[in-house]
């Protein structure tokens, strides 16, 4: 494929939220200014004048991206392990039966706003973390990291977005009926990857190297993707799992690759842009007020859906929701640091399709924010060292990976 450099792109006012009203003392200055950058950005649409805003580059075709140091390079053979593999149906089911023991019995009347949990107790009991020793517990305090960062109370939180304002439209049962017959994982892939829910990738002539959550986090057959998450403490929940925050380049093989070796493909279900086939085809349904973070949440809807309740919505390795739901923040090298990569696209892409190379569609509202969400493509969105990074959003969650050994 051709390859491109990365992209600048004007973000439309809603995209540039400011970072959250807290984190640690240390940062409140560095906050300030970013609030106030922030804010001065919200006030205009599509404008490049102002240095916190990304300016418009060159960025069609396929950029050119970088492993990471954590990652060999090279493309690898396919496994033993069947993606989607047919025998396997009733591996698949009992996948869906654990998810739905997980999170306690589904509702009787199907409701679409029942997997919106309302307690940070309900956040919590939708993933696990890796055993600690009793040292490790004292040293790291995991239980007591996880309670100060999730809970439903407003953007200082990790969480589902603003319940009092969100619509899902699709019930945990409806995505569930839907994955039936779908195989999440085989008992191969799970031997691999040593955890529920991920799925070995590798590229052609390698063994795979890494495994990656078949869903965003909290990675669970039809629940709903978490945002309000500050890249580090992304990072560290991964970390408390087991598990890693993704890489760019992970990202990209798991969205373009085929296991049987071949070639890429431009999205993960295909070489088409097909805004139907993923949760992208929504638009905001109401002003997005973006002047600081409280402002944010009050107005701008988080309307997702369960993950999963797309099954096109697939790449060939058996990863979901790359293209719409949320976008989702990973990491990237850039010389000798390691900084936040922005990539996808959230359930109102529809605003903002285009395809690669080719005019902005009649169709799509916002001619100067649109950009192409194939699996290669490479902006620089709120680049942050990753370690102090603070940029929060209403539409922007992430997901784990983990090294093979």
């Amino acid at each position: 494929m051709a390859r491109a450099k990365p992209s600048r792109l004007t973000l439309p006012s809603w995209l540039n939220v400011p970072p959250r009203p807290r984190f640690e003392a240390r940062t409140a200055g560095r906050r300030l200014a970013s609030v106030a950058c922030f804010a001065a950005a919200a006030t205009v649409l599509a404008t490049t004048a102002s240095s916190c805003t990304p300016t418009r580059a060159p960025h069609e075709g396929q950029p050119e991206t970088k492993l990471p140091s954590t990652a060999p390079t090279g493309d690898a053979p396919p496994s033993d392990a069947a993606v989607g593999s047919p025998d396997l149906d009733a591996a698949a089911l009992a996948v869906l039966d654990a998810a739905a023991s997980d999170a306690g019995a589904t509702s009787a009347d199907g409701d679409p706003m029942k997997p919106h949990r309302e307690t940070r107790e309900e956040l919590l009991s939708l993933f696990s973390i890796r055993p600690f020793t009793e040292q490790e517990k004292k040293t790291i305090q995991p239980d007591a990291f996880l309670r100060s960062m999730f809970n439903t109370d407003g953007p200082h939180h990790a969480n589902q977005g603003n319940k009092a304002i969100a619509q899902h439209s699709i019930s945990r049962e409806k995505c569930l009926e839907g994955l039936k017959g779908v195989v999440i994982q085989t008992p191969e892939q799970r031997e691999k990857c040593g955890a529920e829910n991920m799925v070995p990738i590798w590229v052609k002539g390698k063994e795979a190297w890494f495994c990656i959550d078949v869903f965003e986090f909290p990675n669970k057959a039809c629940e709903l993707p978490m945002v309000w998450t500050q890249p580090p403490l992304a990072k560290k929940v991964c970390e408390l799992q087991g598990k890693r925050l993704c890489s760019d380049i992970e990202w990209n093989i798991a969205c373009r690759g085929d296991p049987d070796g071949g070639p890429d493909q431009r999205y993960a279900y295909g070489d088409k842009l097909d805004i139907e086939i993923c949760h992208t085809n929504l638009r905001h349904r109401q002003a997005c007020v973006v002047r600081d973070a409280r402002t944010t949440w009050n107005t701008c809807t988080t309307d997702t859906e369960p993950s999963g309740s797309y099954p096109k919505c697939r790449s060939r390795f058996g990863v979901f929701d790359q293209h719409g739901n949320v976008a989702e923040v990973m990491m990237r090298r850039d010389g000798d640091r390691v900084v936040t990569q922005l990539k996808g696209s959230a359930w109102f892409y529809n605003e903002l399709a285009k395809e690669p190379n080719e005019p902005v569609p009649a169709t799509t509202t916002n001619k100067g924010g649109a950009y192409p969400d194939h699996c290669n493509f490479d902006p620089r969105w709120h680049v942050e060292q990753l370690d102090r990074a603070m940029h929060v959003n209403y539409h922007l969650g992430f997901r784990c990976c983990k090294s093979i050994p």
